[in-house]
């Protein structure tokens, strides 16, 4: 086992059964089990890869108007969503709870305390006696992703304590966002955790810039995946999203840079399967010694900032 101020982490660089909520379950199931056997305590999961990421908005005329195309598309998408107050997650909260192992994991979570219905794209912690300690609900889908994905709120934006560290994760270009990311310095984040759903191109510049500004370890985590390989045959009008599908839609580029802004571990195209390193708490003591962006190097008295963590609801009742 690793010495107090070690944290042993896996970044699970995987492909979802795309689509299917229970195959991609078991895909997950199985790479915390192999973290867990190398004595890994945390490991993370790219953005939406349960049940995945959804490709076929840019290849099927996603944004055409009430056509059967999209509109089955999407509701088998719905239909495989996660619905965490019915117990989706359980098996993964018992295996964290079984192998001492924290989970960062990317959902598409359809809530029902927004009606079931539409989902969203959210960031789940569960802890290493298997609790569910955070759900961050994207607060701004990019581009072709509102088309599926509905905004979230600032409920989830939290950190949590693990061995020495405290960690936090923001989704996909949340974390281009500047205030999101000054809300996670404030709380004390050494470890920040950056999902995405699979590009080199993503997080080759913003691990270390994040990095760089906090003097914290940045994670970021990505999935490799085939479209033509990883899509189900059973999935609705399959050959439509074939027809324009790149060789390979995800490339992973999962890495890790230290609090000095250097890459400890540069983009990894390559490896499919969990990815491990040890990380140093020291180094974040070693690297706040000339900047901490929310103690010494701030000014409170100048700027703040107020974030409303209040989970959004339509309705609010007084029974």
């Amino acid at each position: 086992m690793s010495q107090p101020n070690h944290l042993k982490v896996a970044l699970a660089q995987i492909a979802p059964v795309w689509g299917d909520r229970d195959a991609t379950i078991e895909k997950i199931k199985t790479a915390i089990i192999e973290a867990a056997s190398n004595d890994a305590e945390l490991i993370i999961f790219g953005e939406g890869l349960l049940p995945g990421y959804p490709y076929w908005l840019s290849l099927t005329d996603g944004a055409a108007w009430d056509t059967k195309v999209v509109k089955e598309l999407h509701a088998h998408y719905t239909r495989n969503a996660v619905d965490i107050e019915r117990g989706d997650l359980q098996e993964i909260c018992d295996l964290a709870q079984n192998y001492n192992i924290a989970i960062y994991l990317g959902i598409i979570e359809k809530p029902m305390d927004r009606g079931g219905a539409s989902l969203y794209c959210s960031l789940v912690y569960i802890d290493q006696e298997g609790v569910i300690q955070s759900v961050h609900r994207k607060l701004q889908p990019t581009y072709d992703e509102r088309l599926t994905w509905a905004p979230g709120d600032g409920h989830g934006l939290r950190v949590h304590p693990l061995k020495q560290f405290t960690v936090g994760g923001l989704n996909c270009w949340e974390n281009w966002m500047p205030l999101p990311r000054a809300a996670m310095y404030a709380q004390g984040e050494n470890l920040h955790i950056a999902v995405w759903p699979g590009s080199d191109y993503n997080t080759k510049d913003i691990t270390r810039f994040i990095a760089r500004e906090s003097r914290s370890y940045v994670i970021s985590v990505s999935s490799r995946m085939a479209i033509a390989t990883d899509f189900p045959n059973e999935t609705p009008h399959l050959q439509e999203v074939l027809k324009c599908a790149p060789e390979v839609s995800s490339n992973g580029g999962s890495c890790i840079a230290g609090p000095d802004g250097e890459f400890i571990l540069p983009p990894d195209i390559t490896t499919e399967g969990n990815i491990y390193h040890t990380l140093d708490f020291n180094k974040v003591y070693e690297e706040r010694q000339n900047f901490d962006p929310s103690g010494h190097y701030s000014r409170p008295d100048v700027t703040q900032l107020t974030v409303n963590r209040e989970r959004q609801r339509v309705v609010k009742f007084n029974d």
